[in-house]
């Protein structure tokens, strides 16, 4: 005869055996009722606290990287330019724009030529040029 224990009653039908000592739980009717936790508040926080942390890292490399194409542009302008000297490490030098379109480096400022000017760098001890 199969019958239906009360709810209040711990017996395990494989085993039918009573086993409430044995639940990782409280099973008698004074003990605190199973509530379910509401994540979906600490979830949110989380959410917003990651995409912060992320959209600040990002815009971190986006600015590193926007910098070292500058760079790599002025590099590539400066050593496509027209230069007969060696420039010297630690010094400044003035990149102009002749008539005809090329480019060329002088030591010479912008404020003692009337060539257009497209900046003044200096030459750093890895070799790269950085503008002032």
């Amino acid at each position: 005869m199969n019958s239906k224990k009360p709810d209040n009653v711990v017996f395990n039908t494989d085993t039918q055996k009573y086993d409430a000592a044995l639940k990782p739980y409280s099973t008698n009717l004074g003990a605190p009722a199973i509530q379910l936790m509401d994540t979906i508040a600490w979830k949110n926080r989380s959410i917003n606290k990651v995409n912060h942390k992320i959209q600040t890292r990002y815009q971190e490399l986006k600015e590193a990287y926007d910098k070292m194409m500058a760079e790599f542009d002025h590099n590539n302008l400066i050593y496509n330019a027209k230069f007969s000297f060696e420039p010297i490490i630690g010094e400044q030098y003035h990149l102009y724009t002749k008539q005809d379109g090329t480019n060329f480096l002088s030591i010479i400022a912008p404020d003692q030529c009337n060539f257009e000017s497209l900046g003044s760098f200096y030459l750093n001890a890895d070799q790269i040029w950085e503008k002032l």
